[in-house]
């Protein structure tokens, strides 16, 4: 990794002197005095081991499981040793984002892969260049929908609560409308739907799959959808997508999602990638930016911002989103990973994490630990426990295992992938045993 070279003082003088000011502090003139502080209190400089072991001490604060069963939005997925070694290269750690675009090549292309990847795994026609994170891709996914007689989003309450919650956020800012679909035996209530879409609805959002793990009938919530004027936006897992059905065999005319689980390891919420894919007629709509494919005047491949939101440039107050930017390096990350898997890696990982999920599943239940819906899932689920959840999750913890997720009355999200294989899961059922008896 080299080092980052700041300006030299003959440099800070002369851009200094061509804007007309004496100092840097100038620059800051609008900030008043109050607000500003007069000197830092650095403390002594220290020596390299010094400042090492005061790192290593900060770092053993957190916490690391030997195994984990809990996903609810962010999953613990093996992560080929190629995907760090290619995304850790100088030119792509210092890569922001692309504003001078066709200088840089490099990164054009790999965002238009990213893409083209993406547009396969949803099975839509465009992909855009990435936004920050799932939540903030559904929110724009629904701006996007938005018509002069079409301000109402319906969302199925079953998608996670942060992704509402961020929705409804984006509606309230904009002066729209959101209103939740009721779940049923945890499954968004179809019936319940037919009942409140009106020609006032501008799209349907439903997860698939959703918070508890479930897999909807997403085809039939399009139907629905189209059938009212309405749009459908699939919330999906990029995972489970080599399993199910596309997005786009589903009839959606969105989908978004949370790229975590393509090669980005479990952090303290990030940085994460929302990706975004539209059917054709909804490209234009798309925020951010597309990559394309061209030739250059003397015949060579070459790559372009084909399109660019208008609210990155001029006539800002037209704009429909506030992306201006990509998570460029969080794209490339996923990028890797998908072409280090290929086809029937990604198979082989989403078919293992339903596989270990059904098994624990099973073995939760010898436990006492009955599923609260009995309809298909991936590779998640939710049981109610038999004994407090406190002591559950006490006892896991003690064991370096973090158990599933505790939601309300005494039941727990839990999730399996293809890290969590069948020894992992029998020493969880151990422990589980130990909890019981005492």
């Amino acid at each position: 990794m080299g080092s980052y070279i700041p300006v030299s003082d003959e440099e800070r003088r002369a851009m200094m002197d061509a804007i007309g000011i004496s100092s840097v502090d100038a620059l800051f003139s609008a900030i008043p005095s109050g607000m500003k502080v007069d000197k830092l209190k650095i403390p002594e400089g220290k020596s390299e081991l010094e400042t090492r072991r005061i790192i290593e001490g900060v770092a053993a604060k957190n916490r690391r499981f030997f195994s984990i069963f809990r996903g609810a939005g962010a999953y613990w997925h093996y992560i080929p040793a190629i995907v760090a070694s290619v995304v850790n290269k100088e030119e792509f750690v210092t890569a922001y984002t692309p504003y001078q675009a066709e200088i840089s090549q490099g990164v054009l292309q790999a965002i238009f892969e990213y893409q083209t990847m993406i547009a396969d795994l949803t099975g839509l026609d465009a992909a855009n260049a990435s936004v920050y994170d799932g939540a903030s891709a559904a929110a724009e996914a629904v701006n996007m929908c938005r018509e002069r007689k079409r301000q109402k989003a319906l969302v199925s309450a079953a998608a996670h609560p942060m992704v509402i919650d961020t929705i409804r956020t984006y509606c309230f800012g904009n002066n729209s409308e959101m209103a939740l679909i009721p779940v049923k035996d945890g499954l968004t209530d179809a019936a319940a739907l037919a009942d409140i879409l009106d020609d006032t609805v501008s799209c349907v959002y439903i997860q698939q799959v959703n918070y508890f793990g479930i897999i909807e009938d997403a085809a039939a919530f399009g139907e629905l959808a189209h059938e009212a004027g309405a749009k459908l936006i699939m919330g999906i897992n990029p995972i489970a997508a080599a399993l199910l059905s596309s997005a786009g065999e589903c009839g959606a005319d969105i989908a978004v999602g949370e790229g975590q689980p393509l090669g980005m390891p479990l952090g303290f919420g990030g940085p994460y990638l929302g990706f975004m894919a539209a059917c054709d007629a909804m490209m234009r709509k798309l925020p951010g930016r597309i990559v394309g494919e061209t030739n250059d005047v003397e015949g060579r491949r070459a790559y372009v911002l084909t399109l660019q939101a208008r609210e990155q440039h001029i006539r800002r107050e037209k704009a429909a989103s506030n992306i201006c930017s990509n998570q460029n390096l969080c794209a490339l990350t996923a990028s890797v990973y998908l072409a280090a898997m290929g086809n029937e890696g990604l198979r082989r990982a989403a078919q293992n994490s339903y596989n270990y999920a059904h098994y624990l599943a099973e073995r939760l239940a010898d436990m006492g630990f009955s599923r609260c819906h009995e309809a298909p899932f991936f590779h998640e689920f939710v049981t109610v426990s038999p004994v407090d959840t406190d002591r559950v999750m006490t006892a896991l913890e003690a064991r370096d295992i973090l158990g599933g997720l505790p939601l309300a009355d005494g039941t727990i999200l839990w999730c399996a992938t293809e890290m969590n294989d069948k020894a992992q899961i029998d020493t969880l059922i151990d422990v589980l045993g130990e909890v019981a008896i005492s």
